[in-house]
């Protein structure tokens, strides 16, 4: 939209007035609320300006600037070496779907979801707070990371927690901070992609150790650090994404007895907690006296995208790595944002938006199940305990990128397993999110466009 603009303005004269929003609207076919920010990105980069009851006009165009030849960057691809940080499917899965396209991908609540007056409320008291803008304590205010290490249980205390930036730069730091550059991560297989990023951008091995229903096999575990040698393995035992699968109690203690064994870390991404359907057990940190576990917990899942609040959780030396480098790398998340974090978890109002999630989540995955049920017969799939997603095997000789692509022409959005995979696939999978969408009619609606979608690449590769 702000490409369109930006052509209509260099075809006119300085001070030529632009057509009217509702001219735009109308001619374009989009909303006010596109029209409106599209004009604001040109004003923001001064090709328009905008006069309050009169309309939005064309800017001067600075006297005396010179026709300059063509930027030539070429020399950059030798400067900077053969190394490559490739945002790839993370960076697909941030990225809003065009309007008219059911979202079934992606992980954030939608905005019905979100506690957006109670977050407006507890920024406005931050806000109000004298040391609002002041430095926080370099390891996070004390009342978050008291919620935090209240939130874990066991032995953990304030002291061992570290507010971060959100889960993604959580896990940055902590691979960066617990690995050199081309040591092996055991991870599980499938898993999120954006650790497989973060790993690829630190310089890792990543190396996959399967899951299966009741999360991933301490035997293969084992073998797995035998072989490598690995020093970390990086897991979500809890709702994990993206099958959703919850670590089995017997297999909790097989983990925390393999990594000992092996003088390992385990990173536990504890990303889903604040959205289980089900009773969920304790992190894996509450039960590990030796701080073998590094815990990540966030509260952006359940909130909203951009409440990005974490924690690092962790004992001894490795405690004091991951709090110098996020020193060293960014210094500290804003004292404002983790203010505002604090009054909400703090206020009765949290609690009320869990309940409220959680029997959302609840009518939308028995909504989307019945409904792949009925449409789709020929998925395999568990209902999750918790998360936003479910996991569905394919029928057998269906591609699930092509699935997806062709989900994408039918109008609705949902992921495809290959990329979840660090190594070769074992089967064809798509992940569809039962969170994203606006409604439970929106959801089944969803549905039925991927269930065309299916037929449609059937029958084209029957051809």
């Amino acid at each position: 939209m702000a490409d369109l603009l930006r052509t209509e303005a260099a075809r006119l004269r300085p001070g030529d007035r632009l057509p009217s929003s509702r001219a735009l609207v109308a001619r374009l076919g989009v909303s006010p609320v596109t029209v409106s920010r599209a004009l604001a990105r040109l004003a923001a980069e001064g090709l328009v300006v905008t006069r309050p009851g009169s309309g939005t006009f064309v800017a001067e165009r600075p006297r005396g600037v010179r026709a300059r030849r063509p930027a030539d960057h070429g020399w950059q691809a030798v400067a900077l070496g053969d190394r490559a940080v490739d945002p790839g499917g993370v960076a697909a899965l941030l990225t809003p779907p065009p309007e008219g396209v059911i979202a079934m991908g992606g992980g954030y609540l939608p905005a019905s979801l979100q506690p957006l007056q109670a977050l407006a409320t507890a920024a406005a008291r931050a806000a109000r707070r004298p040391d609002a803008w002041e430095r926080p304590p370099l390891a996070g205010i004390g009342g978050l990371r008291a919620w935090f290490a209240r939130a874990v249980g066991g032995e953990i205390t304030p002291a061992d927690v570290l507010i971060t930036g959100g889960g993604q730069q959580a896990i940055g730091i902590a691979l960066r901070a617990m690995l050199a550059p081309g040591a092996p991560l055991l991870v599980e297989s499938p898993t999120y992609q954006g650790v497989l990023s973060a790993a690829r951008a630190a310089g890792l091995h990543t190396v996959p150790v399967p899951v299966d229903g009741s999360g991933v096999r301490p035997d293969l575990l084992a073998d797995a650090f035998a072989m490598t040698g690995a020093r970390a393995f990086y897991c979500q035992p809890t709702f994990h994404n993206p099958t959703g699968a919850v670590l089995s109690p017997d297999r909790r203690e097989q983990v925390l007895s393999v990594a000992r064994a092996a003088g390992a870390f385990v990173i536990e991404d504890d990303f889903a907690r604040h959205l289980a359907i089900e009773p969920a057990p304790p992190p894996l940190a509450a039960d590990d006296p030796d701080g073998r576990v590094v815990h990540i917990s966030s509260l952006t899942k359940a909130a909203a995208p951009s409440l990005r609040i974490a924690a690092l959780i962790a004992r001894g030396p490795v405690a004091e790595r991951l709090r110098a480098l996020q020193v060293v790398d960014s210094f500290f998340p804003a004292r404002h944002l983790q203010e505002t974090a604090l009054d909400l978890v703090s206020s009765p109002a949290w609690e009320r938006h869990r309940r409220t999630v959680r029997a959302a989540l609840r009518e939308r995955r028995d909504a989307l199940a019945a409904a792949l049920a009925r449409e789709l017969p020929g998925l395999a799939f568990e209902s999750p305990r918790g998360g936003q997603h479910l996991w569905a095997r394919l029928p057998d000789g269906v591609d699930d990128v092509a699935l997806a692509d062709a989900a994408l022409c039918e109008g609705v959005v949902v992921n495809a397993g290959r990329p979840y995979f660090p190594a070769e696939p074992d089967g064809a999978y798509l992940r569809i999110g039962y969170a994203m969408a606006a409604s439970v009619a929106e959801l089944a609606e969803g549905v039925r466009r991927l269930a065309r979608a299916l037929d449609g690449y059937s029958l084209g590769a029957r051809r």
